[in-house]
């Protein structure tokens, strides 16, 4: 059995080829597109049929608004999946910085093709960019200290592979894809076990995982408290890859991080730790500096607000026979 694959080490052109591989992406796209036209036709469009039909245009994707670019990539699958007769050039890269007034692509062909896209590639592309954007100012604001930015599962149902590939194009990294991808440990799965005996459970626990499934990318459990934390340094490091640190304050996270390092000294494995819960743009610089290694932060999906982005019909083109 191939190892697990280090999502946060793939290119972004590698990383959307990954997550594609699970089917969800075109699954999303083909939704998309019988939500807009029926029998999911492009003659389907009655009011470009009517209006403007097969003859040649070329389309300009301008960005209206700042900020940092994704889902550019799938417009090559929105063109394939809608059966639509249209050239793609990309102007702007995934993961580049946009100003208001960019080009960030151009789209060529029949005019009913190119409108029969319009709305679908404008949707994902306006919403993808707006998690990029958003993760962008959070990787910024942690940038006083060493940790990572990380996504959560709090995403838009059907939208997981998306939004996730776009916090890598705002420079932050993806957490487990789902739940089967990593064992997570949180306080439902240990609800009313001690904190001293907290340990020897996520070590059984751990343990088992390991054992039963091989393609794990990490073991990870949930404390709230620095005595759980203990437990499990003491029982557990050589099982468990990150502790996540649950609601915890910054001097409970910089007591924990010393925890870790003074356990860490003693010759344990050391374990990565995890700040999450009520992280904002106004905290996370001082929470970067506690001396965790990762930051995980629903807010980067369902938090973000799309980036106004359109598509407008260049009457001046010269389409040739396109």
């Amino acid at each position: 059995m191939a190892p697990p694959v280090d999502l946060n080490s793939l290119s972004l052109p590698d990383l959307y080829r990954t997550l594609c591989e699970r089917g969800t992406v075109r699954q999303l796209i083909e939704l998309a597109r019988d939500e807009d036209l029926p029998g999911g036709k492009l003659v389907a469009d009655a009011t470009s049929v009517i209006a403007v039909g097969d003859e040649s245009c070329m389309a300009v994707m301008r960005a209206r608004k700042p900020g940092m670019v994704a889902g550019l990539v799938t417009l090559d699958d929105i063109v394939q999946v809608f059966g639509a007769q249209v050239q793609v050039e990309r102007v702007k890269r995934d993961g580049e910085a946009m100003a208001a007034g960019d080009v960030l692509a151009r789209l060529t062909g029949p005019a009913r093709h190119v409108l029969g896209i319009e709305r679908t590639a404008l949707n994902l592309v306006s919403r993808l960019s707006g998690v990029a954007t958003l993760t962008k100012k959070y990787v910024d604001a942690a940038a006083g200290g060493s940790a990572r930015v990380y996504d959560t599962r709090k995403t838009t149902p059907g939208l997981r592979m998306l939004e996730k590939y776009a916090v890598r194009c705002g420079g932050g990294c993806c957490h487990r894809l789902d739940l089967g991808d990593a064992i997570l440990i949180k306080d439902n799965h240990i609800a009313g076990i001690a904190a001293e005996q907290l340990g020897a459970r996520v070590r059984e626990l751990g343990t088992a995982a390991r054992q039963r499934f091989d393609t794990l990318r990490f073991v990870m459990v949930e404390v709230d408290g620095l005595e759980q934390l203990q437990s499990i340094l003491s029982s557990a490091p050589d099982v468990v890859d990150i502790v996540l640190l649950d609601n915890m304050n910054a001097e409970m996270l910089r007591r924990a991080s010393q925890m870790r390092d003074e356990t860490a000294k003693s010759g344990s494995r050391r374990v990565e730790l995890e700040a999450s819960g009520s992280v904002t743009l106004e905290t996370i610089g001082g929470i970067a500096r506690t001396g965790v290694d990762r930051i995980s932060i629903g807010a980067l999906t369902h938090q973000a607000v799309s980036v106004d982005i359109g598509l407008d019909i260049d009457p001046d083109a010269d389409v040739g026979g396109a």
